[in-house]
């Protein structure tokens, strides 16, 4: 029973979406639920928290799959033009519409419409956008027909809408439309363990990139994403990171080069954010480092290995008696199995 469960969990690696965290999984979670229903998504994070993977999950794992997925930067769009990007235009509307073009919405028809920084939209494109998220009616720049659009909305943002409708700079009637559903995604710093699996990630897939020799994180870089990092770019930093020491990598060993965001936790000193007091020396820091790594690893084996300590321990490159001591010291012997 349990395991027909755990097949009908998505594959979140798939889509991109990599963390073992508490808050992380609430998170997917949310997004599952959200893609069982048709309704509109408010996505709220800070930069870099992976939005626009979000919105792509919710679209895969939904029932328009199939059709088109339409991402669109609002604070990319000019207010001259972003009825007519948005809704499309006839032929003749303006002087250089020498032909009809169907817009962002009629390109989405059928599948999931993404409106990235929708905090950037103007008191105008805000207006233009209202009706058309109340019911998914449109009419063409320039022409006499309204069109009714076959789409889900999603939207997202890195502000505090509500701060901004206080403020009079967001509608509130607009926010009401947008908010029907809201998954809030935790920055990289609540994420606690999950830095050390992303960096494992986003190393295997350049070495698929660039079909290079199998190349792993430095010992330095491996403890320091074990601490608690500020990370104040959040997952986007660390990809960007992975891939400049990638790309600068004079051997098989990755170097982050992390000393600066370790020296940015409070109390400035790596040791401190390990759970060490301030007194503690390099090898009791070394030591819990160490230990968060163990955990991380252990566990993210053991979920690929669906619980089974034996394929676990082969995947780990370890002799199953000492994996799974290891497992035992990490209190995570529960929902193991022995074969």
């Amino acid at each position: 029973m349990m395991a027909a469960q755990a097949q009908e969990q998505p594959d979140w690696g798939s889509l991109n979406l990599i963390g073992h965290s508490v808050v992380f999984r609430q998170a997917l979670a949310m997004l599952q639920q959200c893609a069982a229903v048709d309704a509109t998504v408010l996505l709220c994070g800070e930069t870099g928290t992976g939005k626009e993977l979000a919105a792509r999950a919710i679209h895969y794992l939904s029932n328009r799959r199939s059709e088109p997925f339409v991402p669109i930067n609002c604070g990319a769009i000019p207010d001259t033009i972003l009825e007519a990007e948005l809704f499309g235009h006839v032929r003749g509307a303006f002087t250089d519409a020498k032909a009809a073009c169907r817009g962002v919405v009629g390109l989405a028809e059928g599948g999931t419409l993404f409106l990235d920084e929708v905090d950037s939209l103007s008191p105008r494109a805000q207006s233009a956008l209202l009706r058309f998220a109340q019911d998914h009616s449109y009419r063409a720049l320039g022409g006499s027909r309204i069109e009714q659009a076959d789409l889900r909305l999603v939207a997202a943002t890195n502000a505090d809408l509500d701060a901004l409708v206080a403020r009079g700079l967001f509608r509130s009637d607009l926010l009401f439309r947008l908010n029907v559903l809201t998954v809030p995604l935790p920055p990289l710093r609540e994420r606690e363990g999950d830095a050390l699996l992303l960096a494992q990630a986003f190393v295997q897939r350049l070495v698929r990139q660039y079909r290079t020799a199998p190349r792993e994180l430095c010992a330095a870089s491996t403890a320091h994403l074990a601490l608690p990092l500020p990370w104040p770019g959040n997952v986007r930093e660390l990809e960007h990171r992975v891939h400049r020491a990638f790309l600068l990598a004079q051997g098989d060993r990755l170097d982050l080069h992390l000393d600066t965001l370790a020296a940015a936790i409070p109390g400035g000193h790596a040791a401190h954010a390990a759970g060490c007091g301030s007194d503690a020396g390099y090898d009791h820091a070394k030591a819990r480092a160490i230990d968060a790594f163990e955990r991380t690893y252990l566990a993210e084996v053991l979920r690929r290995a669906d619980g089974n300590l034996s394929l676990a321990a082969r995947l780990a490159g370890k002799e199953r008696s000492r994996f799974g001591k290891l497992v035992r010291k990490h209190g995570l012997q529960r929902g193991v199995t022995g074969d």
